[in-house]
Parts: structure tokens; C-alpha cells; sequence
């Protein structure tokens, strides 16, 4: 074997359509399982984890954490908090799936004692994923109310509203006549939304759901419909809907921001967003705020990013995707925000009251405040429609990529049965998601979501990262984990990705969790407090998910054979067949690892079907060198 790798090293063969399988413009899936699936074109993957991670969090949460903790000064903690924990985490999750081909339930082959990490997982995604199409669903009953001439939250005098509703018409006239007790009344957009499409006062808190809201329930039918005819072929499907899923925001992004910046008064609500205070950075707060925007932003921990890298060709860039998607994310979280206060700055001034009056985060924002501030536009319908547009791709986006999550753990658990049907397992998940989520679309279906919003991916999501990266790090090894890296992009990842993985980000995951439990505090939504037994409740749907990893634990031992210490010591090391999908990306210590393999060297697999070396393959020969230079080492020792 020695003989054949120097004579082809003395005289390489390159031929063209070896240059780099992740370079070719033909059929990516040569390198990749058929029965499995994979991207099918070169853009697939890089456009889905942006659309992944672009979501709702970067238009209403993002730009009022910004303004609440520093305005321009919080950039700074942000930055650097995306360096520490949001690039290194986000790399690592890439590495994984790409490196194994398998999704967030059969990549722990890597550790199997730690196979409840990948339960925990699915568990937390599932819980997002009923919560998160319902937000599509309001979204979608919106766009509808907007294909109007005369949007139905602009005026008072409807049904819905109170004798509190005062629009912002009768506001400026007041201005100039009698003076009005603003923080006695509700704008109409406001009653619109807790009034008509909530129809909350039928509700008298989360113990009493009341009836279901037909309206919602059908619009949220077709989020699930809609999200299901998308990911129906796997990533197949929904790999080229990302094309305009992912790109059309941006251009909405743009066209909301020149309208906004050109109206009077917006550079008010600009100024408000941006200008700095120094003063801030001396909080702890504010670092774990930009912390935790970071870490929800990205999505890691959700098994969104490993799955989608796990339909990869082996040698995909995904150092260069790291980097391009995080830094992208960061950048459309500040234009967004530029895009948001600046009609808050306009709405402000028709109002006469300050921005801060004005701002909301969350829904409040997206269903209240900025559906309020179109209204005073000219051509209304057609700003508020694109808003809506905007939301439902960023929406969407993020609830495929939890969809292919759930679909893509479980079929590769059990491939043989679920892989010919995936498009009816898909379907069967759907279905069930749906009915679970019913209780959304009742009257009180509001305090079930803020419940799930603020419980299924609280500190449960945490232990599941901090897990992750100390059992890379620890057991399975930084060495043998910088290794694999080496043999899929050809170098080993630099002492600032091994610091963070070591150090830094499993620290500051650490502390982000101390915090959560320090400063817990009650789900309230409005003036509404939430009982004990919700509370409760909400804690035991984050406890589970930390519960998965104990049990996983003890299946595993069970498992194995020996004394308990010998059993642990088994489940914790990598499963045999562990390693690349394909037999000719294995090398070293993975050679021949695989069931039916056939071939001594995955050199000769290269060579008999390509006819040369690669650059890849004279990587895999100093990876061989590199281990046979340590076993004996260590038969020296």
C-alpha cells in the first residue's frame, strides 16, 4: 500500500472533475448517500442556513435589546460575544453533521452515552415548532387583513372596540385643541389585536382556553400546509424554495428602510436606537443580553445547522459558510433595526410622545405598534402587506429547518423503514404538530404561547449546547475532533476556535445559565400573571429536556457489558461504524469501519474510481501519517 501511495505521489493524476467535489456545478450528490438525500445545488445549503437563521428575533427582539441596553455601545458586547460563543458553537454543529452525514439523534454514535443530548433536542424543537407556525399563522391572518383598501385596525368604531380606543387622527387634532390623556387610552391596532383576531377577553387566563378562533385555526392549517408541500421532498424541496424564502426579505428589508429613513421625524427614532451609552457596558446585564441575542439568533442547539450540514459533500467550505451566515445574520440584525426605528421615530412625532413610548419588542411590536405606524402612511395596505410578506419568509425559513430536524433524527434512526416514506412520515409529523398546537387558535390560546415561548428553549436549550461542546471537547477529544476537521477542509481549525471550544464558550454558556436561574422570573403577559401550576408546568417542559440526557445515559450502559465502570467507558467511546458516510472519505483509524466494506484502504476506492490523487486524498495520506506516527509513539512509551 505504502509502494502505490509513493508512486502515485511521484506522478499525480488530477483530473478536472476532481478539482474539489464542493467546486463542481454538476450533480453535488456524488459523494453523498442517495437513499439519504442531499442539496442539489451549490447555493442550497448556505441559502438555508441564513434563512435559518434570519428569522422573527433579528425584525423584534434584536433592535429593542439594542436600544434598551446601550443603543450604539451594545454593538460592542454583541461583537464580541459572537466571537466568544456564536461563531465557534455555530462551526462546531457544521463539523459535526458534515463529518458524519447523520442528523441530531444518530450523530451521537460519536459518544452514544451521550445520546439523550440528541433526545433533548428533538424534544426542544418540537415544542418550538408548535409555538413558532402559530406566530406564522397570525402572520398569514394579517397579510389577509392587509389585501384592503382601508386596513381594519386604522379607526375605531368597529365591534371589537372599547370606548378607550382613540386613533391617531383624533391624537393630532387634539394636539392643537384640548389635551388628551394619552396613557388612559388604546390605539385601535392595539384592540384589533387582543380584541378581534385574539378575542382574549373570552379568556379569563390560561386555565380557561375558551373556544377555539376558526379564523386562526384555518390560517394555522395553512402554515402547516404550506410548511409541509415545502419540505415534502426533504431538502430537495426545500433547498430551492430558500432561493426566494431567503433573498426576497432582504429586498422588503430595503425597500422598508428607504420608506423609513425618508420620513419626517425618522432619524428621531434612529438617533434613539443608535447613540451610544457607554455607561451600560459596565453591567453584567447587558453582556448577558447580547449573549442570549446571539445564541437564539444563530439557532444553535436546535440541530437546524447539523442537520442541514449533514446533507454536505464531505469537503463542503463550511469554514467560509461560518463566517459568511454569522456575520450576515449580524448585519441584517442592525439594518432591520434602522428599518424599524425609523418609523417608530415618525410615529413618535404624529403622536407626540416620546420613542420610548412607542417601542415594543415582540409581538407587541409586530402586531400592534408597526401595524399602527402603516396606518399613517400613504398607500397603507401596500406597507403593511410587504411587512407581513416579509415576516412570513422569515418565518418560514426557520420552520423548515425545524421540520427537516424532526424528520431527518428520526428516519435516520430507522432508515430502512422510514426512508422509502418520508414524505408520509413528514406528513404524519405535521398532522400531529397541528392538532397539538389547537389549543394556540382558542381564545386563551395566547398564555399557551407565551408559556412555550418562554419555557420549551429557556435553560433546557442551554445544558443541551453546554453538553455538546464539553463531549466533543473532553471525551471524544479536541485532537481527535481538529483531526476530523482536517480530513474533511484539508487544515486543522486554529487556536481560536480550540480556545473557544475549550474554554470560552462552554464558560460563557455556563454563566448565561447561572443567570437564567438567578434572575428567574414569572411568565406575565400584559397585567396578566401566570398561576403556580403554569409555572410549573413550563419549568417540567425545560426539565424534561435535561432529563432526556440522564436517560440516555442509562440505556446506554445497559447496553454494554462488564462492570459498570467498564460498561460507562464503552458507551462513551465512538460506535464502530462512526465516521465519514462513505467508505472512500474514511481513513485512519476509520478505515474498513463500515458493515459489508470491501476495500483495505479508502486510497484504493479514490484511485480505482477517479484514476488519481486529489488534494483531499493527500490530506487523508498525512492524516494516516500523522496517526501511524503517534501509535508508535506511544508503542515506545
Amino acid at each position: 500500500m505504502k509502494k502505490i501511495r509513493q508512486q502515485h505521489l511521484r506522478e499525480p493524476v488530477t483530473p478536472d472533475l476532481l478539482v474539489s467535489p464542493s467546486s463542481q456545478d454538476g450533480d453535488l450528490g456524488s459523494e453523498c448517500p442517495e437513499d439519504r438525500g442531499n442539496w442539489t445545488g451549490r447555493l442550497d445549503f448556505l441559502l438555508s442556513c441564513i434563512g435559518y437563521c434570519v428569522g422573527l428575533g433579528n425584525v423584534w427582539r434584536f433592535p429593542y435589546r439594542a436600544y434598551t441596553n446601550g443603543g450604539g455601545a451594545f454593538l460592542i458586547p454583541y461583537f464580541i460575544m459572537l466571537a466568544i460563543c456564536g461563531i465557534p458553537i455555530f462551526f462546531m454543529e457544521l463539523s459535526l453533521g458534515q463529518f458524519s452525514s447523520l442528523g441530531p439523534l444518530a450523530v451521537w454514535k460519536i459518544s452514544p452515552l451521550f445520546k439523550g443530548v440528541g433526545m433533548g433536542t428533538i424534544l426542544i424543537v418540537s415544542l418550538v415548532a408548535i409555538y413558532y407556525n402559530m406566530i406564522i399563522a397570525y402572520v398569514l391572518f394579517y397579510l389577509f387583513a392587509s389585501l384592503t383598501s382601508d386596513l381594519p385596525w386604522q379607526h375605531c368604531g368597529n365591534w371589537w372596540n372599547t370606548d378607550l380606543c382613540l386613533d391617531h387622527h383624533v391624537i393630532k387634532a387634539g394636539n392643537t385643541t384640548f389635551p388628551i390623556n394619552i396613557s388612559n387610552t388604546v390605539s385601535p391596532s392595539e384592540e384589533y389585536w387582543s380584541r378581534y383576531v385574539l378575542h382574549i377577553q373570552g379568556s379569563s387566563g390560561i386555565g380557561d382556553p375558551g373556544r377555539i378562533r376558526w379564523n386562526l385555526c384555518l390560517c394555522l392549517l395553512l402554515s402547516w400546509t404550506i410548511v409541509y408541500l415545502c419540505i415534502l421532498k426533504g431538502v430537495k424541496s426545500s433547498g430551492k424554495v430558500v432561493y426566494f424564502t431567503a433573498t426576497f426579505p432582504y429586498l422588503i428589508l430595503v425597500m422598508l428602510l428607504i420608506r423609513g429613513v425618508t420620513l419626517e421625524g425618522a432619524w428621531k427614532g434612529i438617533r434613539f436606537y443608535l447613540t451610544p451609552q457607554f455607561d451600560h457596558l459596565l453591567s453584567s446585564k447587558v453582556w448577558i443580553e447580547a449573549a442570549l441575542q446571539i445564541f437564539y439568533s444563530l439557532g444553535v442547539g436546535f440541530g437546524g445547522l447539523l442537520t442541514f450540514a449533514s446533507y454536505n459533500t464531505f469537503h463542503q467550505n463550511i469554514y467560509r459558510d461560518t463566517f459568511i451566515v454569522t456575520l450576515g445574520n449580524a448585519i441584517t440584525s442592525i439594518l432591520a433595526g434602522f428599518a424599524i426605528f425609523s418609523v417608530l421615530g415618525y410615529m413618535s412625532q404624529e403622536l407626540g410622545v416620546p420613542v420610548n413610548q412607542v417601542a415594543k419588542a415582540g409581538p407587541g411590536l409586530a402586531f400592534v405598534v408597526y401595524p399602527q405606524a402603516m396606518t399613517m402612511l400613504p398607500l397603507s395596505p401596500f406597507w403593511s402587506f410587504l411587512f407581513f410578506f416579509m415576516l412570513l419568509t422569515l418565518g418560514l425559513d426557520s420552520q423548515f429547518a425545524f421540520m427537516e430536524t424532526i424528520v431527518t433524527a428520526v428516519t435516520d434512526e430507522f432508515p430502512y423503514y422510514l426512508r422509502p416514506k418520508k414524505a408520509s412520515f413528514s406528513a404524519v409529523i405535521c398532522i400531529v404538530l397541528f392538532l397539538m398546537g389547537l389549543i394556540l387558535t382558542t381564545e386563551g390560546g395566547m398564555y399557551w404561547l407565551v408559556l412555550l415561548d418562554d419555557y420549551s428553549a429557556g435553560f433546557g436549550l442551554m445544558v443541551v449546547v453546554i453538553t455538546t461542546c464539553l463531549v466533543v471537547t473532553r471525551v471524544y477529544g479536541m485532537k481527535r475532533f481538529c483531526r476530523d476537521i482536517h480530513m474533511m477542509l484539508g487544515f486543522k481549525p486554529g487556536p481560536y476556535f480550540r480556545a473557544c471550544w475549550m474554554v470560552l464558550s462552554p464558560a460563557t454558556m455556563m454563566a448565561l445559565l447561572v443567570y437564567n436561574i438567578v434572575k428567574y422570573q414569572p411568565s406575565e403577559y400584559g397585567s396578566y400573571r401566570f398561576p403556580a401550576w403554569a409555572e410549573v408546568l413550563g419549568i417540567l417542559m425545560g426539565v424534561l429536556s435535561c432529563l432526556m440526557i440522564p436517560v440516555g445515559m442509562v440505556v446506554a450502559v445497559l447496553q454494554e457489558e462488564g462492570t459498570l465502570w467498564e460498561r460507562v467507558k464503552q458507551a462513551s467511546r465512538p460506535a464502530m461504524d462512526w465516521g465519514p458516510s462513505l467508505e472512500e472519505n474514511r481513513t485512519g483509524m476509520y478505515v474498513a469501519s463500515l458493515a459489508g466494506s470491501q476495500s483495505p484502504k479508502p486510497l484504493m476506492v479514490h484511485m480505482r474510481k477517479y484514476g488519481g490523487i486529489t488534494s483531499y486524498e493527500n490530506t487523508a495520506i498525512e492524516v494516516d501519517r500523522e496517526i501511524e506516527e503517534e501509535e508508535e509513539e506511544e508503542s515506545m512509551m
